[in-house]
């Protein structure tokens, strides 16, 4: 029996360069599917929350993993709430977001990881991730 390999296009959730790996949503919908670096064709610097990519689904040991991922897309830039700015932990780079693009950030990923809070659950938890943020310069004041 043949198996073929699908690719099926997405958008990179999340991806921690340090750590070596992230989240992509298909565009197809469903579960957030795991990717490591190891399963990067591209260079893991051109890589990161946003980017566009595509890959082949595989069922991995805990859900459903990401291989043979290429970037077809970077993430976007300039006028997307967010600057590139030096890590101060490192070599790379990381997004320092606006205050506006930071609360949709956090706002839109509360309400995913836990749908039953309420306004004003999610408006004091984002209060306190953004102290947090401001005190490492994660956003711009």
């Amino acid at each position: 029996m043949v198996v073929v390999a699908v690719a099926v296009r997405g958008t990179v959730v999340s991806f921690d360069r340090i750590k070596g790996y992230g989240f992509v949503a298909a565009e197809s919908g469903g579960e957030d599917v795991f990717l490591h670096v190891n399963d990067l064709l591209d260079d893991k610097s051109l890589l990161s929350a946003g980017s566009v990519v595509e890959f082949v689904i595989e069922e991995g040991d805990r859900g459903p993993k990401a291989s043979a991922v290429s970037i077809v897309q970077p993430a976007p830039s300039h006028g997307s709430g967010q600057r590139r700015t030096p890590d101060p932990d490192g070599d790379d780079m990381c997004d320092v977001l606006t205050n506006a693009a930071f609360e949709r950030e956090i706002t839109e990923t509360l309400l995913r990881a836990n749908p039953p809070l309420t306004g004003a659950q999610i408006l004091d938890l984002r209060n306190r991730i953004a102290t947090v943020a401001q005190d490492h310069g994660w956003v711009d004041r």
